[in-house]
């Protein structure tokens, strides 16, 4: 028996878990890190309501911030362009969620194939 009693069911649950994981992987389309920001502005115009009404502020505008070559870059994005960043944004986090499990299982794995000497 190549796994003492235990072992062998730690070794199947890593396995299948680490499946699903990959599965889910899978399924991600568009990612990229960063934050979606919602902004309204004020223009500046003389006698424009903007500056003296919060409700009558222009936009909203979408600017996406996000590290790129070490700096914090922006870019402004249209309405449709920002809701598929958010989906692209919400999918990274996901990904960044489910490798952190695939480390905990992957550990387990290891723990379970080639056990520690003492």
């Amino acid at each position: 028996m190549p796994y003492p009693y235990g072992r062998l069911t730690d070794h199947k649950q890593a396995r299948q878990q680490i499946a699903r994981l990959q599965e889910s992987l899978s399924e991600v389309d568009y990612l990229c890190s960063g934050t979606l920001l919602k902004r309204t502005k004020v223009c500046g115009k003389a006698g424009c309501r903007c500056a003296q009404d919060v409700s009558a502020r222009h936009g909203p505008y979408y600017e996406w911030g996000h590290m790129q070559g070490g700096k914090l870059v922006h870019r402004m994005l249209s309405p449709p362009q920002a809701v598929l960043m958010q989906q692209a944004i919400d999918n990274y986090r996901r990904v960044q969620k489910l490798l952190r499990e695939w480390e905990v299982q992957t550990e387990r794995l290891i723990d379970a194939e080639a056990p520690r000497e003492t």
